[in-house]
């Protein structure tokens, strides 16, 4: 690569120091290369950074305010670009989920700056994006991150990977979804593009890749089984042109690996665990072998402690490897977040203690030196006076061959403190018969222990997701509770989905 080594090493100084910093260097030193690219369009290098400048002049000109919400209608490449000359300009780009309801996105709007703003140029320490994830209040969760928080992400990223990372990438998401901007982020910062699309078609997505210019790929699991899905079905070559697959944004069934594998025979394939509060955690080769609950070692930049819960001494710390007790996690690093934007009255917002932070992930560090996560403790459930985390189960269950969604539930119960609910979807093509609810309690307690084995299960047919796609776990629960008292969700303020009892 042509133009000033990329800072993997040294502290960042300069431009570096900025998310869009290095854009002026790179149209300068490869005005022709494509900096983004879509189905519908594309920008080079120079005409990107020409557009920036322009953009942002405008919004100085204006006063435009301290933070800017983007126009979720505009197309993917339109609205990178107003990111761009928004954070160029010194200000904080919002940015909105196109599918959030009118009274949603007024809410959003009711929360951020409108007075007129004097900023002319960005500052590493400040705020350059406030992205939104879902809370547990059924509004977005609001969340700010400064310059730095993001480009020391791009530089570990690239000391820990290796040059491989700082290649074209596709990013196959909505930016809504912070991994994907981050990835049409991390491609403008290391000078080698990326590649975008509308709406994920997993498709249009192997074509990409197998045509060999784009040899990174980020996606979240459920992409990447569509993608061996329609591969399978097609009986496609393997792609060898791949050389890194990052895997964020839900839990990476390993089961799966081998498939990807021989899919993408020469890829590294990375799983890592993050946090829209975090950054990048920890990360792992996915073809390691490891226990199931494990989810890498630190990144370079990263510190963990493994902390009792609340009410504990903190003298009561858990920091040495291999100790097997879950305690809450806490990081300490350069990519922190810096606060919440909005209703902060979310009982899953994160908990601090000085430079450390917790996003209330509860798990422990393994003799390896792996960070092996438990759950969230916030879903952790109690049940004959055990703690049992839904998403080691939840995990399982997913593996069972007729099982396409799993979604773990604990109900007050007068003897057993929480009783376990199991709410599934089957498959849309299952391989054989449906199993009944004894035959699928047997085969979990093959795997686990008794007490995990859910008593009650249920069949949801139109599965709920968040914004981010992952399973929304609180509709569900409002639905179970609504099935066991015998309601409907007509009074319930969004639809909620049907649940019917299993015993088949």
């Amino acid at each position: 690569m042509s133009g000033t080594p990329l800072p993997a090493q040294a502290p960042l100084q300069g431009f570096w120091q900025l998310v869009h910093g290095p854009l002026a260097h790179w149209a300068q030193q490869r005005p022709e290369v494509i900096a983004l690219q879509s189905e519908e369009q594309a920008w080079t290098f120079a005409r990107l950074h020409a557009e920036v400048l322009t953009r942002s002049a405008s919004l100085v000109a204006r006063r435009a305010p301290q933070t800017v919400l983007l126009d979720s209608q505009l197309s993917t490449l339109e609205r990178l670009v107003d990111f761009l000359a928004v954070i160029h300009s010194g200000r904080c780009a919002a940015v909105a989920d196109p599918d959030w309801q009118p009274n949603v996105r007024q809410r959003i709007e009711s929360w951020l700056p409108a007075t007129p703003c004097e900023l002319s140029q960005a500052e590493p320490a400040a705020a350059f994006y406030t992205g939104f994830t879902s809370g547990s209040t059924g509004l977005p969760k609001g969340f700010m991150r400064s310059h730095l928080s993001w480009t020391e992400s791009f530089r570990v990223g690239l000391r820990d990977f290796g040059p491989v990372v700082a290649q074209r990438t596709l990013a196959p998401g909505r930016i809504s979804h912070s991994l994907f901007l981050f990835g049409a982020m991390q491609g403008i910062w290391y000078g080698v593009g990326a590649v975008m699309q509308e709406r994920f078609s997993a498709a249009r997505c192997l074509t990409t890749l197998a045509q060999g210019a784009t040899p990174c790929l980020v996606a979240v699991p459920s992409q990447l089984l569509l993608m061996l899905q329609w591969a399978e079905h097609r009986q496609l070559p393997p792609i060898s042109e791949v050389e890194l697959i990052t895997i964020s944004g839900a839990r990476w069934m390993r089961a799966h690996t081998p498939a990807l594998r021989a899919l993408f025979p020469k890829a590294r394939i990375i799983e890592f665990y993050g946090a829209s509060e975090a950054s990048f955690v920890a990360w792992m080769e996915a073809d390691e072998a490891c226990s199931p609950q494990a989810v890498g070692r630190p990144f370079s930049n990263v510190e963990l402690s493994i902390r009792r819960v609340e009410g504990e001494a903190a003298e009561n710390m858990l920091a040495e490897p291999g100790h097997a007790d879950d305690g809450l996690i806490y990081i300490r690093s350069p990519m922190l977040f810096m606060d919440y934007v909005g209703d902060a009255h979310d009982p899953t917002a994160v908990l601090r203690d000085g430079d450390w932070l917790s996003v209330r992930d509860m798990g422990h560090i393994d003799a390896r030196g792996m960070l092996c996560l438990a759950g969230r403790q916030s879903r952790m459930i109690v049940t004959q006076g055990k703690n049992l985390f839904p998403e080691e189960v939840e995990n399982l269950l997913a593996e069972h061959p007729q099982i396409a969604q799993v979604s773990l539930h604990g109900k007050a119960d007068a003897l057993r403190g929480m009783q376990v609910h199991a709410i599934v979807q089957w498959k849309p093509e299952p391989p054989g018969p449906l199993p009944g609810a004894l035959e699928l309690g047997r085969w979990l307690r093959e795997r686990t222990e008794a007490f995990k084995v859910p008593r009650h299960w249920w069949v949801c047919s139109h599965w709920p997701h968040t914004a981010s796609g992952k399973t929304d776990h609180g509709k569900l629960g409002q639905a179970l509770q609504l099935a066991l008292d015998g309601q409907t969700d007509a009074a319930a303020p969004t639809k909620l989905p049907q649940l019917a009892p299993w015993q088949s």
